[in-house]
């Protein structure tokens, strides 16, 4: 749905409940019409004005339905449109006004008056009011649900109000370990604040040394190494942490910063260190589901730190999955170049007008993008020019990636071996796609399409049918994974257990070309002729390929159905 329809007629309950809400389908079109509607509503009445603002969210308009709703409720006093005006700037982004918009009166819900308290705080804190901040934050009438993240901005506004013993006890909550290890993270950054820096390094060391430690957490410590003067430390730290994520851009970033000797990343200023504190809790919030408080401690965390160009991709990557196109693209734009962002925001920003058919402007970006030189950017454009089919062209730039490289990443050569299936050249395609599966062995999408790819080639039966067994135990609700063992039993001449796997293949993935396409030869091969013969035509409605919709064509034509005579396609 999209950020306004995250709000429903009890939106304020449910959202400031922070209850867990998939995103839908809603689509993201606004239109000048509906817009001069709201206005035309707006001037009727007080009433009208509450349902222009409700026009105005539909159709992602939160600032214009703030605006609605406060001129509602200025001239009515109904606390639930008090609320829903608060609701629409905070998820708008707009904390200022959500901070006027706090709901403090006996009318309004329990819950939106404990969030209005974080809201204000973090408002205080962005106006530098750290005193006033922390007298919020502390409130015990903040609720549950808010005090961890109340708890983690606590010592960054005690700092801010010039109580540095308060800013350096570490936080707590019973029984929070979110709050026990980002408070300690903290700590540590808050001790370097106060020059008791052997404190400070007790701290960090103790945040590094878990089982899995936190990207953020070693850059903090890496950084603090490197202004104490001991980048040979710090670089030990990047090297030991990339050794087990190889793929983390930015101590990527820092191990080359250090190495370079280049300038030392300067300590965090209060509002910057209270906007980390914050992502904590959003990351949180996103990994449980719960998408609305997520997006609402994003927006916190911009509001103290409107550079966190991480947290502007995250907000990105919520409005994309919510369906709201525009604000994601809005949000992917934040990050400009020599950001670490910069380059993942371009590409996520690019498969937004992908998934929106303007092929062009998809391409536009990534071309620019990957002109850089930026390895993302262009693994990002080999994905797109495969996606259009622009296969010579994604294998240039894979070619250049892979040489590039002592040891490949697989999943280079994951994408050059399909890049190849796609262009007739199965050698080098199989030599890419077993190096891959060497490196990955237990790689699903691997083992399904090297053992499909093997199967429909009638070649190595016995271990593509291996291969693709193990793909589905992993991923038993792959359709695609399912029809590969489906195809399998039936080119092995298991036509029974054919159409059983097949059958289940389009339960799971019904809009499918290729699995209908096979479930109608299956059917044809244990003589369910009618079946089969209503499997191709469906294929027929469901934009198949070229190859795939000449194979169905010529089994309807002919009435041998696979038996048939092969067809035949035009060079293009």
């Amino acid at each position: 749905m999209r950020l306004a329809q995250l709000l429903t007629a009890a939106a304020p309950l449910v959202l400031l409940a922070a209850c867990a809400t998939g995103p839908g389908g809603m689509t993201s079109a606004t239109t000048a019409g509906s817009s001069t509607a709201a206005e035309q509503m707006a001037s009727a009445s007080s009433y009208g004005k509450f349902l222009a603002g409700e026009q105005a969210l539909n159709n992602g308009r939160s600032a214009e339905a703030a605006k609605f709703f406060d001129q509602a409720r200025l001239a009515t006093g109904d606390p639930m449109i008090a609320e829903r005006a608060f609701t629409a700037a905070l998820l708008a982004g707009d904390i200022q006004k959500a901070a006027v918009l706090a709901p403090t009166g006996e009318g309004a819900s329990e819950g939106a008056k404990r969030l209005g308290k974080l809201v204000v705080a973090v408002e205080a804190m962005a106006d530098g009011k750290g005193k006033e901040a922390l007298t919020l934050l502390n409130d015990p009438g903040i609720g549950l649900q808010q005090k961890p993240a109340a708890a983690l901005l606590a010592p960054w506004a005690a700092a801010q109000a010039g109580d540095t013993e308060a800013s350096i006890a570490r936080p707590s909550v019973r029984g929070d370990r979110l709050v026990d290890y980002f408070g300690q993270l903290a700590q540590g950054a808050l001790f370097e604040r106060a020059k008791r820096y052997d404190e400070a390094e007790t701290d960090f060391k103790a945040v590094v040394s878990v089982e899995q430690p936190t990207e953020m957490a070693v850059r903090s410590y890496g950084a603090f190494l490197e202004r104490r003067g001991r980048r040979v430390d710090a670089l030990a730290l990047y090297g030991d942490y990339l050794a087990h994520e190889p793929d983390s851009i930015a101590v990527k970033a820092d191990q080359a910063r250090a190495s370079a000797g280049k300038t030392t990343p300067p300590l965090p200023t209060l509002r910057e260190g209270a906007a980390q504190a914050m992502l904590a809790p959003a990351a949180t919030m996103i990994g449980a589901k719960q998408t609305q408080l997520a997006l609402i401690y994003l927006r916190l965390v911009l509001r103290l730190d409107p550079g966190r160009d991480e947290a502007w991709v995250m907000v990105g990557d919520l409005m994309a999955g919510s369906g709201d196109t525009e604000s994601a693209r809005v949000a992917y734009g934040h990050p400009k170049p020599g950001s670490m962002e910069y380059s993942t925001a371009q590409a996520k920003l690019a498969w937004t007008y992908q998934g929106a058919d303007d092929k062009e402007t998809a391409l536009k970006l990534a071309r620019a993008a990957a002109a850089g030189g930026d390895t993302d950017a262009r693994v990002t454009l080999a994905d797109l020019l495969r996606s259009d089919e622009q296969y010579a062209e994604a294998a240039k730039v894979l070619d250049g990636l892979i040489a590039e490289s002592k040891t490949p990443d697989w999943r280079l050569l994951y994408s050059r071996g399909v890049t190849n299936e796609r262009l007739n050249k199965w050698p080098a395609a199989q030599v890419d796609l077993q190096a891959a599966l060497a490196a990955h062995p237990d790689e699903p999408e691997l083992l399904n399409y090297l053992g499909y790819s093997w199967i429909d080639r009638g070649e190595h039966l016995t271990e593509a049918m291996a291969m693709v067994q193990k793909a589905v135990a992993a991923d038993p609700r792959s359709g695609a994974m399912v029809d590969s063992l489906g195809w399998a039993y039936y080119r092995t001449g298991d036509f029974k257990q054919a159409v059983e796997k097949l059958e289940q293949a389009v339960e799971l993935e019904a809009g499918d070309p290729e699995i209908n396409n096979h479930l109608g030869d299956a059917y044809w091969k244990v003589g369910r002729r009618d079946e089969a013969q209503f499997q191709w035509r469906r294929v027929l409605t469901l934009k198949p390929d070229d190859k795939i919709k000449a194979n169905a064509e010529a089994k309807l034509a002919s009435g041998l159905g696979p038996d048939g005579p092969t067809p035949k396609l035009a060079d293009k």
